[in-house]
């Protein structure tokens, strides 16, 4: 499904930049009738050289067919993420796409963080923080740039916009997989 779905993508952010595209939705959608089904995706654009992140968008719940949530979050995060400017023509050559489709997040029942350090498993548990209604994601790959707990839940706190030690306020912690699919380049 690996090609299948980053192609998708990719399909998806030329046609929002008006661009010719060639995918062929219908065959796919036959072919792999799983993106039918209700499903939740990120979608992750990185720039050549060195994979810097350029747009990362995504649903951390179920709410439409899979094919619907990468096709709208793979154009969001090429035009509306507001990190970033909206991608430009003349990057489409230097970017890579990556889809990663995610289990329904489940929350962690944990004590303290001693207790939660315990209960999560680095490079293979995304993780939703939520806080005085504030809320923040990290997809597993993550961990590859932080991979020490206490770093990765003290920027995971500041992106929420709570304070860096926000842990010790005992925020509601969700965690999740995916399967990341990747284009080759």
């Amino acid at each position: 499904m690996n090609d299948i779905v980053t192609a998708l993508a990719r399909a998806a952010i030329l046609a929002a930049l008006d661009q010719p595209e060639d995918f062929d939705l219908e065959h796919a959608l036959q072919t792999y009738p799983a993106l039918k089904e209700n499903g939740a995706a990120f979608v992750t654009i990185n720039k050549k050289p060195g994979e810097q992140l350029r747009g990362c968008i995504g649903s951390l719940h179920a709410t439409r067919p899979l094919y619907q949530d990468i096709i709208s979050n793979a154009q969001a995060a090429a035009l509306h993420d507001p990190r970033f400017r909206p991608l430009a023509l003349e990057e489409l050559s230097q970017i890579t796409l990556e889809v990663s489709i995610l289990s329904e997040p489940e929350p962690v029942a944990y004590d303290d963080v001693e207790d939660l350090k315990r209960k999560i498993v680095p490079f293979q548990d995304g993780i939703v923080l939520k806080h005085h209604g504030r809320q923040a994601t990290y997809l597993p790959q993550v961990w590859e740039q932080l991979p020490h707990f206490d770093d990765f839940f003290s920027s995971l706190c500041l992106k929420a916009d709570l304070d860096r030690a926000c842990l010790s306020e005992h925020p509601e912690i969700s965690r999740y997989t995916v399967k990341k699919y990747k284009e080759n380049g």
